[in-house]
């Protein structure tokens, strides 16, 4: 089960994601990432991972899609920490040969 609420606020608006990030739901969320991003008004667009307890490969396939389209991550905890370094190694990776 995955589950997305929208915060809208002054200066961002927050996608708070909670649950699992697996197939099929990793593709909702870059839908509903790409939906936030219709209208920021000048905002930043921010997903708050904090309380994903499961990350599949098709899900960190969708967080690094997410990162090389500059969307901003927040965490905390070892889990979501450290998948979010293993994400970022992976995108400076592929940077770093194309």
């Amino acid at each position: 089960m995955l589950k997305i609420s929208v915060v809208d606020g002054r200066n961002e608006r927050r996608l708070v994601v909670e649950g699992k990030l697996v197939a099929p739901w990793a593709a909702e969320m870059k839908n509903a990432c790409e939906n936030a991003k219709a209208d920021l008004g000048g905002r930043e667009l921010v997903v708050d991972i904090r309380n994903l307890s499961v990350i599949s490969q098709e899900g960190e396939n969708t967080l690094l899609g997410l990162m090389r389209e500059g969307v901003t991550f927040r965490c905390c905890g070892v889990f979501t920490k450290e998948i979010l370094k293993h994400v970022a190694r992976r995108l400076h990776a592929n940077g770093a040969h194309s």
